[in-house]
């Protein structure tokens, strides 16, 4: 499938696969099914919590994806883009298609980038979490919960295709 080229942002090309308008549909559909029978929410009042966790996913996935950015930019060898949706849920860091073979502890740096922000923002999450009042404490807690377990302690789990499968299969090259 074709993606959809969004522009620029610090530098990275920003696009999108059609496969995101799923991910969004499965998250916004899901949330508001949550709202609705969960925690009783108005059906009107759900859809728009369902969109707003649709929002906020995407809104952590750029972040996770600008902290992969930044540590590359650190270590010399950047990103050039970003392919939001190809995974259908999340986003593709893309690299030069020039790049020389790069040392092990280069990768691990980059894939590093991504849950260290992440962690950040859970901490900032977690301590803003009482802000967030009434039915929005279920749109906060649900960002907190994404943020810790989907975008931070994932490199601890490789799944094949994440930040953890990266590091894991860069740690045993370096033996």
């Amino acid at each position: 499938m074709k993606s959809i080229q969004l522009g620029k942002l610090f530098g990275l090309q920003i696009s999108v696969s059609p496969l995101a308008a799923i991910g969004t549909s499965i998250i916004w559909v899901g949330f508001a099914t949550f709202s609705l029978y969960g925690i009783d929410l108005p059906l009107g009042q759900s859809i728009l919590f369902g969109f707003l966790a649709a929002l906020l996913h995407w809104t952590s996935e750029l972040i996770h994806t600008l902290g992969h950015a930044y540590a590359a930019k650190r270590t010399g060898y950047s990103m050039d883009g970003i392919i939001f949706g190809t995974l259908t849920l999340f986003a593709l860091t893309h690299y030069p298609k020039d790049e020389p073979d790069l040392p092990a502890f280069i990768h691990i740096r980059r894939a590093l980038g991504g849950p260290i922000v992440n962690g950040l923002l859970s901490i900032l999450l977690y301590l803003t979490l009482p802000l967030w009042r009434g039915d929005w404490f279920w749109l906060g807690l649900y960002t907190l919960l994404e943020n810790v377990f989907v975008y931070t302690l994932q490199v601890f789990i490789p799944l094949g295709f994440n930040d953890g499968s990266t590091i894991l299969r860069n740690l045993r090259r370096k033996k």
